[in-house]
Formats: structure tokens, C-alpha cells, sequence
């Protein structure tokens, strides 16, 4: 029996997946080291909190804006705009003298960070509606390689002093901005360009709410894990810090391989709307998992279901976002959907670090799952009464 034919990527499709994952790697470089980094400037705890905090909500602010000048203008120079920025941030961080640079380096870094947002919208431009979840997943598998990549390549700058990795990270991104001008290709066509200059507005579509406020509370769950599990892991499993970074490199791995292939034969075969609570269910039971296990075999399932949950439930959600996007605003559309995420990225984590010092170890886990469930039962809701009125139009 002959295989059935592969349909080629779209052109230019790697060029856009290279450029994130570049950029994702530079940001995998930073983030593990900025806490200690930033100790060197007096930074407290409550200090280095707020330092990730403000990348979020730098975000938070920016990102529909970026999002929406993607649409008028086009992907190619946005995600340029972006790059540069990243580097001016990355650099300003490493030559930080004062820990309000720092401040200044991170505002700057999380206002340009709309590259991923953009390189989505920029997929859904250019992919047939039946690959384009393929797509999607793909480039949610950059995520992984960066997180992967970046921590070691981290350490092995670190070597050279604590500024350097910052300085190695600025430099990716302008030789990653260089490259995009170069060999980026534009998908956004003019007819769509004119169309938003016309009508420049906030989405108004309903569903794309309502995928925001489930994207909001998915993050917050995850935040909450991502912050707590290194206490976690050390109360109940006397996990170290090389273990813990272990652990979420095994993470890493499982997304990397979920997302950058499994998803796309599972959504050739199942919506993205069916998918969606599937996964979610997953993401419930895993944390759940994690926050009763006492045992090793209980926790490595309870991590497995959570990443395969999450690697399946991320792509799904990001597609959801294309299919009901206008064409003409897809830009802004992804870019209001990060803006989402950052809210979530903000939240989650001091609450969750407060539960566990108040409540115990487990709490921040299970409330996470209690979290995800409402999202589901959310999402569900909604999916059930859209089709409601779909059938009553």
C-alpha cells in the first residue's frame, strides 16, 4: 500500500519557524539567569518577582499593538521591529549597572515581544486552511527547542561572566533581525493591508473573547506550576536545582515532539474545537496528579499527561483564534490572544507562591487544575452555545 503524498510547506514557511526559534533560544538563554542576576543589584525576592512581572506587562500592553500594526503594515517589518528590540533589551540588561536598568532592559524587551504573535498570524496567512494546523503546531515546537537550547547555551556563556549571556543574547537577536530582512518573506497582501487601514478596531468577534478568557486561565494554571513546582519538587522529592531543570527539559522534550508532530496527524483527523477540552482534560488530571503524588511513578505521570495535555491544548487553542479571526485582522487577533496569556503570566505566579506559603505544598497544583477545569467547563459552555446559534441561524 503506497503512502499518501505529503503536501510541500508553504514557501518561506522555515525562514518564519527559524527566526522564532532563534528568538525563542535567546529568550531561553535570559530568563533562568536574570533571578541571580539580578541579585547582584540588591534585588530581593519580592524584587525579582516583579522584575519577570513587568516583561508580562510590558507585553500586556503591547502586543495587540504590534499585533494590529502587523495588520496595516505588514508581518515582515514588525517581527524586524520586534527583533531589534529584543536585542536594545537584551544588551541594556547585560550592561546594567543599577537595577532600575534592568527594569528599563525588561519594559523593552517585553514591549517588542510580539515576534511569536506575528510569526503566527504571518502561518495563517500563507497555509491552506486543511495544513494549517500542522503549521501552527510546528511553530509551537520553536518554543520547545528554544527552552531547550537556550538554558545551555546560557550556562556555557556564563562562563565568561554573568553579563555575558546577556550580550550573547543580544547578539542572536540582531543577527536574527539582520536575517529576517534578508530572507523574510511579506504574507501579508496589500488588499488586506487597505481593508484595516480603513477600520482599525479592538476584536469584535465574541468567540475571540471568549478564547482570550479561556487563554487567560489555562496560562494562569501553567504560570502557577511553572513557579512553584522547583518548591514542590524540593519539599516533597528533595529535588535540586540540576534535577528541577532536568525535569522541565524532559517537559520540554514531550512538547517538542507533540507539538512538532503528533499534533498535526491528530488534527487531520479531529477539529480543533474537539481537541481543545480533550486536551484540557488531560492538563485537569495531570496537575491533579502532581499535586497528590508522594511517589515517583505518580509524578511522572501526572508531568506526562500535563505536557502532553498542554502540548496538544496550546496549538488548538492558537488555531481556534485563525478560524474565527478575519482574515484581514489576524495580526491583531494574536496579538490580543498574547495579551491574554501575559494577564495569566502576571497573576499566576505570586498567587500561586502565596498559596503554597499559606495553604501548603500541594495547593498551588491543585488549585491550577481547579483553574484548567474551569476553563474547560468555560470553553465547553461556549462551544455548545455557539453551536446553538449556528443551527438556530
Amino acid at each position: 500500500m503506497s503512502r499518501p503524498e505529503r503536501t510541500p510547506l508553504p514557501k518561506g514557511y522555515w525562514t518564519i519557524w527559524t527566526t522564532v526559534a532563534l528568538d525563542l533560544v535567546g529568550f531561553g538563554i535570559v530568563v533562568p539567569i536574570l533571578g541571580v542576576y539580578a541579585e547582584r543589584f540588591g534585588a530581593s525576592g519580592y524584587a525579582v518577582g516583579w522584575l519577570f512581572a513587568t516583561f508580562s506587562l510590558a507585553q500586556l500592553v503591547f502586543a495587540p499593538l504590534l499585533g494590529r500594526l502587523s495588520d496595516r503594515i505588514g508581518r515582515k517589518p514588525v517581527i524586524i521591529i520586534s527583533l531589534v528590540g529584543t536585542a536594545v533589551g537584551s544588551f541594556i540588561t547585560g550592561a546594567a549597572g543599577a537595577l532600575w536598568v534592568l527594569f528599563l532592559g525588561r519594559v523593552i524587551d517585553g514591549a517588542s515581544g510580539a515576534s511569536l504573535s506575528v510569526a503566527q498570524a504571518a502561518v495563517a496567512d500563507m497555509a491552506p486552511p486543511a495544513q494549517r494546523p500542522k503549521l501552527v503546531g510546528m511553530l509551537g515546537a520553536a518554543f520547545g527547542v528554544g527552552f531547550v537550547l537556550g538554558p545551555a547555551i546560557g550556562g556555557l556563556a556564563a562562563l565568561g561572566g554573568p553579563h555575558v549571556p546577556f550580550y550573547v543574547a543580544s547578539a542572536l537577536a540582531a543577527v536574527n533581525a539582520v536575517a529576517a530582512m534578508v530572507r523574510l518573506p511579506e504574507t501579508r497582501s496589500e488588499h488586506h493591508r487597505a481593508v484595516v487601514r480603513r477600520a482599525w478596531s479592538l476584536p469584535s468577534v465574541p468567540a475571540l473573547r471568549y478564547l482570550a478568557v479561556v487563554g487567560l486561565l489555562t496560562t494562569f494554571a501553567f504560570a502557577a506550576f511553572e513557579a512553584t513546582f522547583s518548591l514542590f519538587g524540593s519539599d516533597r522529592f528533595d529535588l535540586t536545582e540540576g534535577s528541577t531543570a532536568m525535569v522541565f527539559l524532559g517537559i520540554g522534550l514531550v512538547l517538542v515532539a507533540v507539538q512538532g508532530g503528533a499534533f498535526g496527524r491528530l488534527a487531520h483527523r479531529v477539529p480543533a474545537r474537539r481537541l481543545y477540552p480533550m486536551a484540557l482534560t488531560l492538563v485537569v488530571a495531570g496537575l491533579a496528579c502532581v499535586a497528590g503524588s508522594t511517589s515517583w511513578p505518580l509524578l511522572i505521570i501526572g508531568l506526562l499527561l500535563l505536557s502532553v495535555g498542554q502540548g496538544v491544548a496550546s496549538p488548538s487553542l492558537i488555531e481556534m483564534v485563525n478560524t474565527h479571526a478575519p482574515p484581514e485582522r489576524r495580526g491583531e487577533a494574536m496579538g490580543f490572544q498574547q495579551s491574554s496569556y501575559a494577564v495569566g503570566r502576571v497573576l499566576g505566579p505570586p498567587l500561586a507562591g502565596s498559596a503554597f506559603d499559606r495553604i501548603g505544598v500541594w495547593s498551588p497544583m491543585l488549585a491550577a487544575s481547579a483553574v484548567t477545569a474551569l476553563a474547560l467547563l468555560l470553553f465547553l459552555s461556549w462551544r455548545d452555545n455557539a453551536r446553538v446559534e449556528t443551527t438556530g441561524s
